[in-house]
């Protein structure tokens, strides 16, 4: 019999296929495939996000993600220094017209805003901390790509990334009002150990 858990990434489950092995019942609303989920990481982007157990907290979620006050702020390791410390990305998000399994900024696309604030530079690289305004499909990943400061290991928008096998992408804080009592709560996730110790390297070798 095997020892594997259930919850294990390797498993190759998804995020819904774990939240229906937990046995707890979800809401609905975005059908059954995605039970009780209000919004999606991309794949390799790891951190939090927020999952409903009733209708009616699910219905107040996803208003809160519509009127831009559920609030997600995402840690990013980038290609390339800046001369700011903080910036705001604003260009409109759709299909790439010439690869229709990617995203890009497109004149006809939809409203997309990203912010970002330098927190740390190393040399090549630079980490970012970015809140989205907007939740569009791989926004951050394509903004950041725009302005020609890909995220390290980002094989659709970038480059793969030598020493580090995924995204350098982490959902590290979120917020919003709790739909049972009106108190807003805040979530913090640390940076998992293999982007952790990729910082550590690449801070290493520049000292």
């Amino acid at each position: 019999m095997s020892t594997r858990s259930p919850f294990d990434p390797c498993a190759g489950l998804t995020l819904a296929d774990m939240l229906r092995a937990r046995g707890t019942t979800w809401s609905l609303l975005g059908g059954e495939e995605r039970p009780g989920i209000v919004h999606r990481l991309d794949r390799d982007t790891s951190g939090l996000l927020v999952v409903a157990k009733t209708e009616a907290a699910h219905r107040a979620l996803a208003a809160q993600l519509r009127d831009r006050t559920l609030g997600r702020t995402y840690i990013a390791i980038v290609h390339g220094g800046f001369r700011e410390t903080t910036g705001t990305i604003e260009a409109p998000i759709a299909r790439d017209p010439r690869n229709r399994k990617r995203m890009a900024v497109v004149d006809s696309g939809r409203s997309a805003t990203t912010d970002f604030r330098v927190t740390e530079r190393l040399g090549t690289l630079s980490v970012l901390e970015v809140q989205l305004r907007t939740g569009r499909t791989h926004q951050i990943r394509v903004h950041l790509a725009y302005i020609r400061h890909p995220v390290v290991g980002d094989i659709v928008y970038g480059k793969p990334e030598p020493g580090l096998p995924r995204l350098a992408l982490h959902a590290a804080r979120l917020s919003f009002v709790h739909p049972a009592d009106g108190n807003t709560r805040t979530f913090e996730s640390p940076l998992p150990k293999e982007i952790e110790e990729f910082l550590e390297r690449t801070r290493a070798a520049r000292s």
